[in-house]
């Protein structure tokens, strides 16, 4: 990662919600066993919100209920979006396994900022979000955002009459 490398142009609206309103599978690449962990609840946050979540772990046989796998490579059939929990560093990496993978979007999460990751996933005609929580914006394009996080089953910022 440079210094100077501006993530920016990886945060583009229209391009978050094409990817998250085209995928079906998501490939959580770092998802963790530990329910206190955000990747953990992330992953079940997607899970309750209808995709289909396939841990990427190599410590662990099983998350969330489902099999884990060491690597992207392993995972069966097709991988919508590769949602990375690493760190910076490892992007590059995963970024060629996403590629040779076929997915169709490398997700980075806060902090997974990786100019060389990125260039590598483009190139392969993988397109790229980064530095941005998928559940966060997810939750922000279909209208589930609270200031908690939770579901109000409102749209609005404006407060109803109390009751």
């Amino acid at each position: 990662m440079t210094e100077t490398f501006d993530p920016t142009p990886y945060q583009d609206a229209e391009t978050i919600q094409r990817v998250l309103n085209a995928a079906k599978t998501i490939a959580i690449v770092g998802l963790s066993k530990k329910e206190l962990r955000a990747s953990y609840f992330v992953g079940f946050y997607l899970r309750r919100h209808g995709y289909t979540v396939v841990p990427v772990n190599p410590r662990e046989p099983e998350i969330l209920g489902q099999k884990c796998y060491p690597t992207l490579g392993d995972v069966p059939g097709q991988i919508d979006i590769v949602n990375v929990f690493r760190a910076p560093d490892a992007l590059p990496a995963i970024a060629r396994e996403a590629v040779a993978a076929g997915a169709g979007n490398l997700w980075c999460q806060f902090g997974v900022v990786n100019e060389e990751g990125a260039r590598i996933a483009e190139e392969g005609g993988v397109s790229v979000v980064m530095d941005r929580c998928i559940k966060v914006e997810h939750a922000r394009y279909v209208g589930r955002m609270h200031w908690l996080g939770f579901n109000t089953q409102r749209i609005t910022s404006v407060r109803g009459p109390l009751q």
